[in-house]
């Protein structure tokens, strides 16, 4: 095993990973830009090295620096967290030729999944159940003729791409070409690559993927599912294990496939392989992530396995300490990405001071994080703070349990999500499940409810309340007075109130 592993990361993921290696006795080690000097994961690592200004190209994106870092502080393997340089197949080869263990999939596999294309061709030789559409890059002209042949409407999709860059849905023949060229022009400044290729549009489709696990002998399990079906513009905002819509039998097939895919492409360490779900439950390839996922938790709470530990284990050599069979689900977990974003805003980065932090706990209640009270959150990347994830036996109680998590749950001084998180675990068509990768943005589009509205007023009365008795509480210890036998409310509590209605906090 290790003795020492840097983390080429930042934010609640790089804390993640530091907490599984104190608990196995590895020495952590945390890089940093000037503008993360005071974060939480450089005060959590043994040791800490700057990397250099703020802008990711010149700190968390700076191979070179990350390398000579790793080599000054004796560390034995770079854990790569997720983003940055998590499915960068030229770090991972450098991390070979400097004597480095990249603690991820090989290179070579990194390659051939983080190209959507590539990835296709190789998919439909290995037999795994395809969307319709073209297995490698495409002109206009060809798009054209690819999208007249299977028929409208069709998505048009970066080969390198991800979280909703560099897509487009096209409805009509006549939008074709304007949205191609917009596609290609977006995935050129995000990936510098401006690869395209087109898919048939499923319609209202679940997303649903299986977590993959592979040491380097060859053995390859599947870890269950996960429904990341709600999302914004492609990207994911709640994912629960396991999915309401996946039996016993569907599990098993989506599994067998997520392996096979795995196999072919000669993967290990942590994976995962995205399926979109039609509404007959047929299910086809979308694409593979060859790193660990955010939305991990939830399958580590349903399984009652440790991945970041079993990554280390992997990347040291070991053999998986268990076999398919030995895999059993038990409960149901949801996780919320909260955001230092404004929901009214269209979600809007908010940036700035955490004035006050109240934490969820309990039971059932899990909470991964990056940030404490006092600390700035900076402009300069994803803007991310916490997940916050829910267990309990069944996926009713997870949701009861959610909800109370979030009431608890308070970020002052800038704006977050948390409120469309209780907006969306309080919608029908949520609690019973009856959701697809669409369900999100149509419940934005429709707007507030007159139910909402009307808990806002009630909202509103309540917190008026709070600060008449603030006040009066306030005025009665100026004057020394205070009566016999009365309670008193917990700051905390009376801080929050109050927060809420001066506008203070992100709610």
């Amino acid at each position: 095993m290790f003795k020492k592993v840097l983390i080429a990361n930042r934010g609640e993921i790089a804390v993640r990973v530091m907490r599984a290696c104190r608990e196995m006795g590895i020495a952590s080690v945390a890089v940093y830009s000037d503008v993360d000097r005071g974060s939480l994961h450089v005060s959590t690592a043994d040791e800490a090295y700057l990397l250099g200004p703020a802008p990711a190209r010149e700190s968390y994106l700076n191979v070179g620096r990350i390398l000579e870092v790793a080599e000054k502080c004796g560390a034995e393997a770079i854990h790569p967290g997720y983003g940055f340089l998590s499915e960068n197949a030229r770090f991972a080869r450098s991390c070979a030729e400097a004597g480095t263990k990249f603690i991820g999939p090989p290179p070579s596999a990194m390659e051939l999944m983080g190209s959507k294309t590539r990835a296709r061709t190789a998919m439909q030789v290995a037999g795994v159940p395809m969307v319709p559409g073209s297995a490698r890059g495409l002109s206009i002209a060809e798009a054209e003729a690819m999208a007249a042949q299977i028929g409208y409407p069709v998505m048009i999709k970066a080969a390198a791409g991800g979280g909703g860059k560099g897509m487009r849905l096209v409805s009509r023949p006549a939008d074709l070409k304007s949205s191609f060229e917009t596609a290609q022009s977006e995935a050129l400044r995000s990936f510098n690559d401006g690869e395209i290729y087109l898919e048939k549009f499923i319609e209202n489709p679940r997303h649903i993927e299986i977590q993959v696990l592979g040491d380097e002998h060859g053995n390859v399990v599947y870890l269950g599912e996960r429904e990341c079906s709600v999302q914004r513009r492609h990207q994911k905002v709640i994912e629960e294990a396991p999915s309401a819509i996946v039996d016993e039998e569907m599990r098993r097939r989506m599994g067998a496939v997520a392996v096979q895919a795995a196999k072919s492409a000669g993967y290990a360490n942590a994976g995962t392989v995205e399926f979109l779900v039609d509404g007959k439950r047929n299910f086809y390839f979308l694409e593979m992530n060859t790193r660990l996922q955010v939305e991990h938790p939830v399958t580590e709470l349903v399984t009652g396995l440790d991945l970041v530990h079993l990554q280390l284990r992997i990347a040291s050599g070991e053999k998986l300490p268990f076999r398919q069979e030995d895999v059993q689900l038990r409960g149901h977990a949801i996780e919320c990405r909260i955001y230092a974003e404004d929901p009214d805003n269209n979600f809007f980065p908010s940036p700035g001071k955490i004035a006050k932090l109240l934490r969820p706990s309990g039971p059932g209640v899990r909470e991964d994080s990056g940030v404490y009270e006092g600390w700035t959150v900076p402009l300069d990347y994803d803007p991310m703070l916490s997940k916050l994830i829910a267990y309990a036996p069944d996926r009713l109680t997870a949701i009861a349990r959610m909800r109370r998590a979030l009431d608890e749950y308070f970020i002052g001084g800038i704006k977050t999500n948390l409120p469309l998180f209780r907006r969306i675990l309080e919608h029908p068509d949520f609690v019973n499940a009856r959701i697809d990768t669409g369900f999100l943005d149509r419940l934005l589009a429709a707007g507030a409810t007159s139910s909402g509205a009307k808990n806002g007023m009630a909202e509103i009365a309540a917190v008026s309340a709070a600060l008449f008795a603030a006040t009066a509480s306030l005025k009665n210890g100026q004057n020394g007075a205070s009566k016999p036998g009365a309670e008193k409310r917990s700051d905390a509590s009376l801080w929050k109130r109050t927060a809420r209605s001066e506008g203070v906090g992100g709610e």
